[in-house]
């Protein structure tokens, strides 16, 4: 399968297309995960699948069946021994306007990817970050979810063409970090593992958790001021796994103690990492 080819159940049937109502493409109605599979299996997919019941309940919208979206992911990812499968749950079609539908119909779409390809070196030396002009909106309703409007990433990533930035620091409008565009942040600052509070807007990912999960850590406010004071700085990404960063601007770091042994945990799950 070519990187840019799909294998995509629609409702569970083989097809690329939604109505055009659909309250998902009209509104952001709806919410999705992105799973990183090897050899089919996921190694996160207990923690995808609680986020996703969490986020549906929070939306008033019924959950899929977890044993359903794992037979249909397995079914789009047979064949590729590294995959990414995206699971997009929709309200499905409503009434013109903002009012919930009566009876609800969700749309479920489930689609499979290969790998892209991640350098090397990115995990070895780290990856430069630069700090994004845009500012998140504070949405506490929101807050944690992955709900589908994404369009201040969208904007976000808009800001910069140089490859050898790979992604760029997202500020809220009071200057709080909150994550970068496509990751969770994590900071080693006087020798604590810290990462910044997300209740009022951003993403709560799942390597993330995972991360809170196995190292000590303060969920906190943090600001750029902070970073400074790092001497350690990682990415936590579902699919990208655990990225040293090497520098955010003109502010370089070197990959630590507490980097290195997240990133070895990440292997241990069973995430081929390239890395030494």
């Amino acid at each position: 399968m070519a990187a840019a080819t799909a294998r995509i159940l629609v409702n569970g049937r083989p097809d690329d297309a939604l109505p055009v109502l659909d309250r998902g493409l009209a509104y952001g109605d709806g919410l999705f995960e992105t799973i990183r599979f090897v050899d089919g299996m996921a190694p996160l997919w207990a923690r995808h699948m609680e986020r996703l019941r969490h986020s549906c309940a929070r939306l008033h919208l019924p959950a899929p069946a977890a044993e359903l979206l794992l037979a249909e992911a397995r079914q789009v990812v047979q064949g590729l021994f590294q995959a990414v499968v995206r699971v997009t749950v929709t309200r499905g079609i409503g009434e013109r306007g903002y009012a919930l539908p009566i009876i609800t119909r969700p749309h479920r779409i489930v689609a499979g990817f290969a790998l892209p390809e991640l350098s090397p070196d990115h995990y070895v030396q780290g990856v430069r970050l630069r700090i994004c002009d845009i500012r998140l909106a504070e949405q506490p309703l929101l807050a944690g979810m992955k709900h589908l409007n994404r369009l201040e990433q969208v904007l976000a990533r808009a800001e910069w063409s140089d490859p050898a930035v790979a992604d760029g620091l997202l500020l809220d409008a009071s200057g709080r970090i909150v994550s970068t565009t496509m990751a969770n942040l994590f900071a080693v600052i006087d020798g604590t593992l810290v990462t910044p509070s997300l209740e009022r807007c951003g993403v709560a990912g799942v390597a993330r958790a995972e991360a809170l999960a196995v190292q000590p850590a303060q969920v906190r406010d943090l600001v750029l001021d902070d970073l400074r004071l790092a001497s350690e700085l990682f990415l936590s990404s579902s699919v990208r796994g655990i990225l040293p960063v090497q520098a955010v601007a003109d502010t370089v770091y070197v990959p630590g103690p507490v980097t290195r042994a997240m990133q070895r945990h990440w292997r241990d799950l069973g995430f081929p990492m390239e890395q030494a």
